[in-house]
């Protein structure tokens, strides 16, 4: 939402403000690609933050460190700087596939130079984007969608985008994109499968209220029921944007009780979570943390609707290999994973620079002596402090 909300701001007309926005590493990184681009971005307070659009311009180089969301949304959001901006990354991200999305902005009217296909590339804007009709496969990543639907309204014609090839990950991404957008008083027309129409006109800063990150409460969740403990999170809406309907029925098959009160969500454990099927289609990027309570279980779990589980690194293989570490067992099937528990003993689990697998690891933690992971400051990426907040948690 914070990561949507910025970039809604720096194209609206009039400032707009953030509350309670996240402090999650992409959130940083955004935020200073816009200033450099010309946007003032105040973040002294950690409780709100303003925006006030300008003029984009170049020549400026944006760094998007190892930010995907700032990889994908910022591009064509330089569209429409006068002058050129240049963005590269970490070497990771420089092997992300953004052909796709860098095709479609050329068809749309945007220069773009990228000898590679990806990072780096150079988008030399002349202050406003033609628009249109495009076409783009984006099942490697709905961000890619969603970058193009967030600045779109700006854009001449307006824009309309289909998606064509495999199924869409990440579709309750994109649908939180077309809710914001229409939040912020764009008309766009969603009813098509895997279509977006999106009409030009300028939108109007607002008032922002940034719901709690579903990925980076996930695992604060998951402790309760793993210990059989109780674990609030304030501030958590009755009515979200985000699917956490979906994140309350997969908790309440694992026989937690979840609680919304009006100081936000109560879920509390039992003795031992129960085997379940759970239809993850909704939560792919809390599969890790999900398969993490199964693995704890006191009978088999299924979770159904894995399919591809995209990024970088791929998220079920890394669930596989760090659960096979400690002793899981863990079976790939076409469309989920089958999650047998077992004794679990101690020794590494492999984050392999992700912020998710990592999360799984601390919840295994909590039920196994001697688990340690290799990198917990990948938590950073969306939770900035989560050891010292995870240590404040178990100290009650």
């Amino acid at each position: 939402m914070t990561a949507r909300a910025l970039l809604l701001a720096a194209i609206s007309m009039g400032p707009s403000t953030l509350q309670f926005p996240s402090e999650s590493r992409d959130s940083i990184v955004l935020a200073r690609g816009l200033r450099s681009m010309g946007c003032h971005v105040s973040s002294a307070d950690d409780e709100q933050w303003l925006l006030r659009p300008r003029p984009l311009a170049g020549p400026v180089h944006v760094d998007t460190e190892l930010s995907g969301a700032a990889t994908r949304f910022l591009p064509p959001l330089a569209g429409l700087a006068t002058g050129p901006v240049s963005f590269d990354g970490h070497p990771v991200l420089r092997q992300a596939r953004l052909e796709p999305q860098l095709a479609a902005m050329s068809s749309l009217g945007i220069r773009v130079d990228s000898p590679t296909g990806g990072l780096p590339l150079t988008v030399h804007g002349v202050g406003h984007v033609p628009g249109g009709a495009v076409s783009l496969d984006s099942s490697a990543s709905s961000q890619m969608v969603s970058g193009l639907l967030l600045v779109g309204a700006d854009f001449d014609h307006g824009l309309r985008v289909r998606h064509e090839g495999p199924p869409l990950t990440g579709t309750p991404h994109v649908e939180l994109t077309v809710t914001m957008l229409r939040a912020a008083g764009a008309a766009i027309d969603a009813s098509v499968p895997d279509s977006w129409e999106l009409r030009p006109g300028r939108l109007t800063g607002r008032a922002w209220t940034i719901e709690p990150d579903l990925v980076a409460a996930a695992p604060f969740l998951a402790a309760a029921v793993v210990t059989g403990g109780t674990v609030r999170v304030p501030r958590w809406p009755a009515r979200a944007a985000q699917p956490t309907a979906a994140l309350h029925e997969a908790l309440t098959g694992f026989g937690a009780r979840c609680t919304h009160t009006t100081d936000g969500l109560v879920v509390s454990g039992v003795d031992k979570p129960h085997g379940a099927e759970v239809d993850v289609a909704r939560l792919g990027e809390l599969v890790p943390v999900l398969a993490a309570i199964a693995a704890l279980a006191d009978a088999p779990s299924y979770l159904r609707g894995v399919r591809r589980l995209g990024g970088e690194p791929d998220l079920a293989s890394g669930v596989c290999a760090g659960l096979a570490a400690l002793g899981g067992a863990v079976e790939e099937t076409p469309d989920g994973l089958r999650i047998t528990p077992r004794p679990l003993h101690g020794g590494v689990f492999d984050t392999r620079g992700d912020h998710r697998l990592a999360y799984a690891g601390a919840v295994l933690g909590l039920a196994v002596p001697g688990v340690a992971l290799s990198d917990v400051g990948t938590t950073a990426k969306s939770l900035p402090g989560f050891p010292s907040r995870w240590h404040r948690m178990l100290a009650g």
